[in-house]
């Protein structure tokens, strides 16, 4: 059975964005991307809901070309690899390859896709995570902490969920970006 594992990039104060949507401190330097893009390496599906759908598209265009940094390459060559099931109830279509929409998040149809998957999924986006997390449905989650406060805006995990985690791993990097790697136990 495959895991379906939650990523997210988030301030010290829990967001993944700033009142305004902005997340421009976000940005990982070399040396955390290329710790992520190894972590995205056995994802085969990504779940995505519509607004980091928007924004992780930049990826399905992205150049590959051998003057853009190796990490940027490398993730976007593993982007384009994975299939992709957007979750929106505004979207009429995608405009990405090996993507597919779904109006509504069907827990038990991930559940299935789990079940029969060969590779690994990852949801990305805070409020489809928080959908999964809800349903019990994620086995992992990754944070990777960066050293600034906002202050408010979109939080990177769900008020009102309670739930046991077993800490895995972690890692500190020479930006002062701390990565959490849990497995959830119930």
């Amino acid at each position: 059975m495959a895991k379906l594992i939650y990523g997210a990039i988030a301030s010290l104060d829990g967001y993944v964005a700033d009142e305004n949507g902005n997340f421009e401190w976000a940005a990982p330097d070399e040396e955390v991307h290329a710790f992520v893009n190894d972590l995205e390496r056995p994802i085969g599906t990504y779940l995505y809901g519509r607004r980091i759908y928007d924004v992780m598209r930049y990826w399905e265009t992205a150049s590959t070309a051998a003057d853009e940094p190796a990490v940027m390459r490398d993730y976007a060559e593993l982007w384009r690899a994975a299939d992709k099931i957007v979750y929106s109830k505004t979207l009429e279509t995608v405009s990405t390859a090996k993507t597919r929409l779904e109006h509504d998040f069907d827990p038990e149809a991930v559940r299935q896709l789990k079940a029969s998957a060969e590779r690994d999924l990852s949801v990305g986006g805070a409020e489809l995570a928080g959908q999964a997390l809800r349903a019990g449905l994620v086995d992992e989650i990754h944070l990777f902490l960066h050293p600034v406060l906002v202050g408010g805006g979109n939080r990177a995990l769900p008020d009102g969920v309670r739930m046991n985690l077993e800490l895995l791993d972690e890692r500190r990097f020479r930006s002062g970006v701390v990565h959490l790697h849990y497995r959830t136990s119930g």
